[in-house]
């Protein structure tokens, strides 16, 4: 891991506020729900906010348009290549083919069925790779050295942390100001760009939740080093990145409150509330906020808590295995 960046360097307020005028009129607004059995059952009033009905499935289209973005004609003429399990993956295809650049992804050869189908179907050329074997950073490295292609990594970038943020920044236009911000971790782009849209909320704490099974940040947190997690077998398949990056890593240190874990049976209990009492169909990474809210008491009594649902690009067939092998616990 390299030494963080200077604050200089870091995305700011104003960088995510950038972003959202880039975004405006491209990105979906999303829509923010409520429920009153969620709010009696937690004893706050939650507000979701629904990035699983972003374009592409997920925040990631944010992060991804705002960096393919902000490249030059040039860079762009010679194409972008990035690494991601899926949701990443997805966003920054479907932004080539919005912006007529292309694109390159290195994924897992165990990624979701569904999201390597539809990054294919934006049009973008996949490099599968075996994780047991090779890191997706090396490869990649590899291939923007042979094509010259610039890289947009899925969450360590000043540009796209800048896009995540604004998704609660939104939020917050919405529904006005929050007591609590809660948002899912994996390499951190979605939770420090939540973190610095907070910063213009005074008194907004902010938390991140990881699965126990991939809880390097957590462990980052308390320790105050990076720490690392490789593969880990968690099924929020969105969050098993090795470890924070130089850009938020800093981020996360500096603006968030605290962090959390969640097990995998609190994460398909999540899915399961969402899915037969919300009606909304979410993926296991995009349930990991709310099951933080759910199962770790992080909500004050009579708190305004926005929590971000990330994504909702499930695999209906590990769907169904899930809440048919879990029992419910709540």
């Amino acid at each position: 891991m390299s030494e963080p960046l200077g604050a200089k360097d870091l995305p700011t307020l104003d960088s995510v506020r950038a972003a959202a005028r880039r975004l405006d009129g491209v990105a979906n607004r999303t829509p923010v729900l409520t429920s009153r059995t969620l709010n009696e059952r937690v004893g706050a009033e939650i507000f979701l906010k629904c990035e699983n009905l972003q374009r592409a499935g997920a925040f990631k289209f944010r992060g991804a348009y705002n960096a393919i973005v902000a490249l030059s004609e040039e860079e762009r003429s010679r194409g972008v290549l990035t690494f991601s399990s899926g949701n990443h993956a997805q966003a920054v295809a479907l932004v080539g083919r919005l912006l007529g650049v292309h694109t390159t992804i290195v994924m897992p050869q165990d990624a979701p069925r569904s999201k390597l189908a539809a990054t294919r179907g934006y049009g973008a050329e996949v490099i599968l790779y075996d994780p047991e074997e090779s890191s997706r950073e090396a490869l990649a490295e590899r291939l923007r050295q042979e094509r010259g292609m610039a890289v947009v990594p899925p969450y360590d970038h000043p540009q796209v942390v800048a896009g995540q943020g604004t998704a609660a920044l939104e939020l917050l236009a919405d529904v006005g100001p929050l007591d609590l911000l809660v948002a899912p971790c994996g390499g951190g782009g979605l939770l420090s760009g939540t973190a610095l849209a907070a910063t213009g909320t005074p008194g907004c704490r902010v938390v991140g939740v990881e699965p126990e099974l991939a809880d390097d940040a957590t462990r980052s947190f308390a320790t105050g080093s990076v720490q690392t997690v490789r593969n880990p077998p968690t099924i929020a398949d969105g969050l098993r990145t090795p470890s924070l990056g130089k850009v938020t890593w800093p981020l996360v240190r500096e603006n968030v409150s605290a962090m959390v874990t969640v097990s995998e049976e609190e994460i398909v209990e999540a899915m399961r509330f969402l899915w037969t009492r919300m009606k909304v169909v979410v993926e296991p990474s995009g349930a990991v906020a709310l099951a933080g809210v759910l199962s770790r008491g992080i909500a004050g009594a009579s708190e305004r808590v926005g929590v971000v649902i990330s994504g909702g690009n499930v695999d209906l067939s590990l769907a169904c295995a899930l809440f048919t092998e879990a029992e419910p616990i709540l």
